[in-house]
């Protein structure tokens, strides 16, 4: 078994409330030829707590993989200040770097080497003492045991992204960043890593998962913020998240073809599909299901089928971000 994340772990800053501590961080990239700067992060404030599965999400080019490198010390912040497990980045820099494993999106490694010769490569950058290494362990939790001693160009897709995490876990850090761990993989593979995603959360290590995969982010974070245009959109509970739209779509098959929309029903957002049902959108605060159902049989249609659909991740998303968009 992998060793367990605790407050005692050596890497542990003292008054670590948060595992990431991010506040007024901004990143200018500043122009040539005479080219504008560009502010990729506008002063953005992110409070990560302990023992979360965090996600962060945003359409491309919001400021997401700027924000990953500030934290894995690829890419030097403007200004504003990052701690990580309690370490402050400027600092203590390098206490804040071992805190942390990134898993980046790129499925990036030397394909002459074996799983078993990067993760001893990558301890040893770590500088994890020979005694202490759990090469073999990691690879087991993995699920590459079997694979350790071929070349990385013989790996799959798959078993090249679960190298991937590996490679971040072979120092034991409580923060783990995965950036589109899921891009590009089946669905089996897709759930095997959610399921290993649980494993690493529940022996305390905390998650902090950048995805396109909406589904992804609402299974299985606790929280979410979504940036848009360099600038935090939103940072919620997910189930707080979900409850900003109050919509709800009632969606009737009638026993009898409907020729339009009854008149009862123009004050709803209600139109006919090409299926032939009939999509009504309400707010559950304005008008009770029941109440709803009253004037749909009032106006003379039987009910041979219905089903209701809430609002998800998606809906929030393009409200925060593309329906932002078209306002400016």
């Amino acid at each position: 078994m992998l060793k367990k994340v605790t407050d005692q772990t050596p890497y542990a800053g003292e008054g670590a409330d948060y595992a990431i501590e991010a506040r007024s961080v901004q990143k200018v990239y500043r122009g040539e030829n005479g080219e504008p700067d560009k502010e990729a992060l506008k002063h953005i404030d992110l409070l990560i707590p302990r023992g979360s599965i965090f996600g962060l999400l945003g359409p491309n080019g919001a400021g997401k993989s700027t924000f990953i490198n500030i934290l894995a010390g690829l890419t030097v912040k403007t200004s504003g200040t990052v701690r990580t497990w309690g370490f402050d980045l400027d600092e203590n820099p390098r206490q804040a770097r071992v805190s942390i494993g990134v898993v980046p999106q790129e499925l990036v490694m030397d394909v002459f080497f074996t799983p078993i010769e990067a993760l001893e490569i990558q301890a040893g950058l770590f500088g994890v003492a020979k005694a202490d290494r759990r090469t073999m362990e990691i690879l087991h939790a993995v699920g590459l045991e079997d694979k350790a001693h071929a070349y990385g160009r013989t790996l799959s897709g798959g078993m090249k992204r679960r190298l991937l995490i590996a490679k971040a876990l072979v120092h034991n850090p409580p923060v783990l960043v995965l950036d589109e761990p899921t891009a590009g993989v089946d669905i089996e593979l897709r759930r095997q890593l959610w399921d290993y995603i649980r494993e690493l959360h529940a022996r305390g290590v905390t998650i902090v998962l950048t995805t396109h995969y909406l589904e992804e982010a609402q299974e299985l974070c606790d929280t979410i913020a979504i940036i848009n245009h360099g600038a935090v959109a939103a940072c919620e509970s997910t189930p707080r998240l979900l409850a900003r739209i109050d919509e709800k779509t009632l969606i009737i098959r009638p026993a009898v073809a409907l020729e339009k929309v009854p008149d009862t029903l123009s004050a709803f957002d209600a139109h006919m599909r090409a299926d032939g049902c009939l999509s009504v959108t309400y707010a559950p605060r304005q008008i009770h299901a029941e109440d709803l159902l009253a004037r749909i049989r009032d106006a003379g249609i039987r009910i041979k089928d219905l089903t209701t659909r809430e609002s998800d991740l998606e809906d929030i998303f393009l409200k925060l971000t593309y329906d932002a968009q078209k306002a400016l």
